[in-house]
């Protein structure tokens, strides 16, 4: 039995909690000092809940993070200087080259692995096969409802509450984007280290009152061809800011971590 650390204990952590493969035990939780007796009550006794990675006692088969840029920057060098490889769903945390290029030195070092998660989006697989080749552009469109929007930049750049039909609200780079709305551009972020790379990668996104799910589309092309992915992505039931795609693609990274047949 491998056993898991998982950094992070929100809607994203309890969904992939539930739905583990069997031969993946959890055993360690990463949250806050504030959190850690809240949530030593919520799990079974022989997890452990530590605010600190150099709390952990043991060594993890594989850590994953569901907790948000913050984490990230707290918690992946410690990660990784472990020699512990780290699966990353927020990716929009590498839109920081320094923090970027800091965490891929560790890497190297200690010869552990960064995965980063394919989150709420399909057809990774294929930008970052087309780059092998010839990427020449490529451009991720995000659409999503209002409530989803809330909380974020997009609430200085729109009115959320006046909309009446679908609006582009935001068009930059790929880096911008994940800087500007780190809680909803991982996306964009991951497409573009997949691809052709954070300032290169164009992402436009908008707002619809008019529907209640999250659309994503990328359009790419280059010598492999052309590309066209559009994805309409439900949210968690539990956190409408959260895709179930996204909880599902670590979920995936867990199985992964323990098959021997991987794709």
């Amino acid at each position: 039995m491998k056993q898991l650390m998982m950094i992070g204990f929100g809607a994203m952590a309890n969904e992939v909690r539930t739905h583990l493969p069997k031969d993946l035990a959890l055993k360690w939780v990463v949250v806050p000092e504030r959190s850690v007796a809240s949530v030593q009550r919520q799990v079974a006794a022989d997890v452990q809940v530590i605010s600190d990675i150099q709390q952990c006692q043991g060594q993890p088969d594989y850590v994953i993070e569901v907790a948000g840029q913050a984490a990230v920057k707290e918690h992946a060098e410690k990660v990784l200087a472990k020699g512990w490889n780290l699966g990353l769903i927020s990716v929009g945390t590498l839109a920081d080259t320094v923090f970027f290029e800091k965490l891929q030195q560790v890497a190297e070092k200690s010869g552990a692995h960064i995965h980063l998660l394919a989150g709420a989006i399909a057809g990774i697989d294929g930008i970052a096969a087309a780059k092998e080749g010839g990427l020449e552009k490529v451009t991720y469109k995000g659409c999503k409802s209002p409530n989803s929007w809330r909380g974020s930049y997009a609430e200085q750049l729109v009115d959320l509450d006046r909309v009446t039909e679908a609006t582009v609200f935001y068009r930059g780079t790929a880096r911008e984007a994940a800087v500007n709305f780190p809680a909803n551009a991982n996306v964009a972020a991951t497409i573009a280290l997949a691809g052709i790379g954070l300032d290169e990668t164009m992402v436009e996104l908008t707002v619809d009152p008019n529907i209640s799910q999250n659309k994503h589309t990328i359009i790419a092309e280059g010598r492999f061809g052309q590309m066209s992915i559009e994805m309409i992505g439900v949210p968690l039931e539990s956190n409408p800011k959260t895709s179930t795609l996204a909880a599902l693609s670590v979920i995936r990274a867990c199985r992964n971590s323990v098959d021997a047949i991987q794709i």
